[in-house]
C-alpha cells in the first residue's frame, strides 16, 4: 500500500509537470524568455571557460580605449580598454545569483510570517501585518537605499536590503491563502500547529507564491543595478550591469555602447 502511494504521487507529479510544459509551449513569449534565460544563466555559468576574468574583465589597457564594436571585441571596450562582453557575461554570474539569493529570502521569511499571521490569533495577525504595512508603505527601492545607507556599502548589506524590501508582498499574499485554506480537519485529528503550517498550508500556498517570485526577481535585478548605479552596490572593478551603465553614462556621445549594451543587458 506505501509503495503504492509514492508511485500515484510521482505519476501526479510528472502529470502536473506535463501539463505546465505543455501550458508554456502555448505561449511564445513565455517560450522565448525561458530562451533567454536559459542562454545567460549558460554563459554566466562557463564565463571563465570563453573570456578570461584578470586580461579582459578587469585588467586596463589604454591603447583599446573605447573601441567601437569590431571583430575583436563583439559590443566593444570601455573607457579604460576593457571587454564589455566579457564584463556583461561575468556580470551575470553576479546578478543573478544575487537576484535569485534575495527573492529566496524573501519568500522564506514572507512565507513563514504570512503563515503565522493568517494561521495565528487576531492579535498576532495585526501586530504583523501593521508592519508589514510600514514596510509597504515606503517604495521598495527607496527602502533599499536607506537600509543599505545606514547598515553600509557591501554586497551582504545589499543583499539583506533588497530581501527586506520583497519580504511584506510575500507576507501578504501567503496570509490572504492561508486564510483561504485554512486546514481545520487537520487540528481536528490531533496535528500540531507547526505540522499544519509546514504540511498542509505552505504546500497549498505555492502557486501564487511561485508567481510572485518569479515577477521579484526581476525587480531584484533592477534594485541591484539601481544600488550599483548610485554607488551603494557593487563598487568597480567588479563587472556588475548597473556600475557599468553608471559608468558609461559620461560616454553618452562619443561612445554610446559603453552604457547601451549594459542598459540592454539589464
Amino acid at each position: 500500500m506505501r509503495m503504492t502511494g509514492k508511485v500515484k504521487n510521482k505519476n501526479k507529479k510528472k502529470s502536473q509537470a506535463a501539463a505546465v510544459w505543455r501550458r508554456l509551449k502555448k505561449n511564445k513569449m513565455a517560450v522565448l524568455g525561458l530562451i533567454i534565460l536559459a542562454v545567460i544563466i549558460f554563459f554566466a555559468v562557463f564565463a571563465d571557460v570563453f573570456f578570461d576574468y584578470e586580461t579582459l574583465v578587469i585588467q586596463q589597457n589604454a591603447s583599446l580605449k573605447l573601441q567601437p564594436p569590431s571583430v575583436e571585441h563583439w559590443l566593444g571596450t570601455d573607457e579604460v580598454g576593457r571587454d564589455i562582453l566579457a564584463r556583461i557575461v561575468h556580470g551575470a554570474r553576479i546578478s543573478l545569483p544575487v537576484a535569485f539569493a534575495t527573492i529566496a529570502i524573501a519568500t522564506v521569511v514572507g512565507g513563514l510570517l504570512g503563515a503565522i499571521a493568517g494561521y495565528g490569533s487576531r492579535r498576532v495577525d495585526d501586530v504583523i501585518m501593521r508592519v508589514m504595512d510600514i514596510f509597504l508603505a515606503i517604495p521598495s527601492i527607496l527602502l533599499s537605499i536607506a537600509l543599505v545607507s545606514a547598515m553600509g556599502t557591501s554586497v551582504t548589506n545589499m543583499m539583506l536590503a533588497i530581501s527586506i524590501s520583497n519580504i511584506p508582498p510575500f507576507a501578504r499574499i501567503v496570509r490572504s491563502a492561508v486564510l483561504t485554506i485554512k486546514n481545520e480537519a487537520a487540528r481536528a485529528i490531533g496535528a500540531s500547529d507547526k505540522r499544519i503550517i509546514l504540511k498542509h498550508i505552505l504546500p497549498n500556498c505555492m502557486a501564487p507564491i511561485i508567481v510572485q517570485a518569479t515577477l521579484s526577481i526581476a525587480g531584484s535585478i533592477l534594485a541591484i543595478a539601481s544600488l550599483s548605479f548610485i554607488g551603494l552596490g557593487i563598487s568597480p572593478p567588479t563587472p556588475e550591469w548597473g556600475s557599468m551603465v553608471s559608468t558609461g553614462r559620461q560616454y553618452f556621445r562619443a561612445a554610446w555602447w559603453v552604457y547601451a549594451f549594459p542598459g540592454f543587458a539589464i
